[in-house]
């Protein structure tokens, strides 16, 4: 499986705007926070591996 880095650019109520961190030029993926980790805030790295995201 592929690992992708991402910065939270954006909490917006109950999902998070994700910017990947090697390819900024690739629109936001927005994401339900609920399947993110509960210690996100704007700014945070976070690392999408095997269909889960966890804190880089």
């Amino acid at each position: 499986m592929e690992t992708i880095l991402y910065y939270i650019e954006k909490i917006d109520g109950d999902y998070a705007h994700l910017k990947q961190v090697e390819h900024p030029e690739i629109e936001n993926k927005i994401v339900a926070r609920a399947l993110l980790p509960e210690e996100i805030v704007e700014g945070s790295r976070i690392i999408y591996e095997w269909l889960q995201y966890r804190m880089a």
